[in-house]
């Protein structure tokens, strides 16, 4: 450790890729302060713990430990420059977002993909932090997918996607769940399958939008699923994993995956796919599928707290 000094240590844990959060709350005056972070996890399903970092040397230091409670807002993808409002000395960092009183009485922003309002359970010296332990009194998930940050930058679910140069051959399709149910369309064959457009002229990013746009669905543009070469159509292939709202849709295109009906999905590369995603979806861990239509590596981020960050790869379906 004295070879390479806090520094160093800090770009090494930097390697690990995280969500971003802004932690909030009010003074003794009702004047709501806030801060980014991403030292943030769960603790507990019961009772419902959640726990968040905060430096001695923050301003909001004094203020945050004696709280009677804070809110945890997950930032969603297209909320970087609220991750640097609260990031910098601004004089006002409310006065930029839109955001409310929480039930439990802590700020919520809008347009974030969780918000988790908690009362203050426990503070715990942590070193040059101390650690809020909070109870989460409310709480509520949107379908927006989050923002992630390693290495001293900002990730966001289509980033990389987004950089693919259109090409011939290059086509997005959209696996979209509702409660473990997906929309299915039909293949031109009378069989069932996903969503997918073209990519002619525009970017992988634009297609999907435009393909979620004419399906007349509110689900939001999701995390890249599987991208596989398909040598026999002449084509690249990228799949979106895609969520909509948690209030019920009432569209009969969404299907509950059974045997039965993965037996009438006619392209073999689909039908591996939405298997795949029966299994990781009761597995509560999606991965990652690189590779060619028959054979590839799926990659997974295991969310356990003993070996987080850990990634394991092996041979699996698209």
């Amino acid at each position: 450790m004295s070879a390479h000094g806090p520094r160093a240590l800090r770009d090494a844990l930097g390697a690990f890729l995280t969500g971003v959060t802004v932690v909030t709350t009010c003074d003794a005056d009702g004047k709501p302060i806030g801060f980014t972070a991403n030292s943030f996890t769960s603790v507990s399903l019961e009772p419902p713990l959640v726990l968040v970092c905060v430096a001695r040397t923050s301003h909001n230091h004094a203020t945050l430990i004696s709280a009677r409670g804070f809110a945890v807002n997950v930032l969603s993808a297209g909320q970087v420059d609220v991750s640097n409002t609260f990031a910098r000395p601004v004089e006002d960092r409310f006065a930029a977002v839109s955001w409310r009183s929480g039930p439990h009485g802590s700020p919520i922003l809008q347009d974030v993909s969780a918000w988790f309002d908690c009362a203050m359970h426990k503070t715990v010296d942590g070193g040059d932090h101390t650690i809020l332990i909070g109870e989460v009194r409310a709480f509520e998930n949107f379908a927006a997918p989050g923002l992630g940050y390693a290495r001293g930058a900002y990730v966001t679910p289509t980033v990389e996607a987004a950089t693919l140069q259109p090409d011939m051959g290059l086509v997005v399709s959209a696996l979209i769940d509702h409660g473990g149910a997906v929309l299915l369309v039909d293949d031109g064959a009378g069989n069932p399958t996903i969503p997918t457009i073209a990519v002619d002229g525009t970017s992988v990013s634009a297609s999907l939008e435009a393909l979620l746009a004419s399906l007349g669905i509110a689900a939001a543009p999701g995390f890249v699923f599987s991208v596989f070469e398909d040598a026999g159509r002449r084509h690249r292939h990228i799949c979106f994993l895609c969520q909509v709202a948690e209030e019920a849709v009432q569209d009969d295109r969404f299907n509950v995956l059974d045997p039965m009906l993965l037996a009438k999905v006619g392209d073999p590369a689909i039908r591996a796919m939405l298997q795949r995603f029966l299994e990781e979806r009761s597995m509560g861990q999606f991965g990652f599928y690189f590779g060619s239509h028959a054979h590839g590596k799926v990659g997974r981020i295991r969310h356990s707290r003993a070996d987080a960050g850990q990634h394991h790869g092996g041979d699996r379906g698209r």
